[in-house]
């Protein structure tokens, strides 16, 4: 009785762990990557709002304003939705900016005092 196995030969099942392991680890830098790009896509943002705050004056957009503000910002992937997000926040600067006669005044327009 002369039987022969028939399977899988070792090198093959090296190859495959090998292959695996260097799956795993692409998959560990590249989603590192990206939480560093996502991180850097944030702050840029929060950079911009900084600057706008700048024009502020006693009556100014409120937090939540501002948040829309730096989502829409971050989420914006040309320059022209970028810019068309700093236009509109910009626009709401200004209408707060007009409402800047009296603290009633300005809180009643949706804006924030102080």
């Amino acid at each position: 009785m002369n039987t022969k196995g028939q399977g899988i030969s070792i090198n093959v099942v090296i190859i495959a762990v090998l292959a695996l392991i260097v799956l795993v680890v692409l998959a560990v830098i590249f989603t590192g990557r990206i939480a560093i790009f996502d991180r850097g896509v944030s702050a840029a943002g929060k950079a911009e709002l900084i600057s706008m705050k700048v024009q502020y004056g006693d009556c100014r957009p409120t937090q939540a304003q501002e948040e829309s503000f730096t989502g829409q910002f971050d989420r914006a992937d040309a320059t022209a939705a970028k810019e068309a997000a700093k236009d509109t926040f910009r626009a709401e600067i200004s209408r707060c900016a007009l409402l800047s006669d009296s603290r009633g005044n300005c809180e009643s327009g949706g804006c924030k005092w102080g």
